[in-house]
């Protein structure tokens, strides 16, 4: 293993079935760290509707977000 001197030289040295292998579990490990890195949800959108609140229940905009959702 000496030979080799960063880590682009093992990759290329694996045979490509294995450099696939490399290659996947490098991408989970990205997703993985996605996942860590995101930080607590931000709230700013609280409140934005405060002016239909008069005008439709909670019911009713619940159905109206599950027919935009579908579509």
């Amino acid at each position: 293993m000496g030979e080799y001197e960063t880590l682009q030289e093992i990759i290329n040295s694996l045979p490509y079935d294995l450099q696939k292998e490399v290659e996947d579990f490098a991408r989970f490990l990205l997703m993985k760290h996605a996942k860590k890195t995101r930080g607590k949800p931000k709230f700013d959108w609280a409140g934005s509707l405060k002016d239909l609140r008069d005008k439709y229940t909670s019911v009713e905009l619940q159905h109206k977000i599950a027919e935009w959702r579908i579509g």
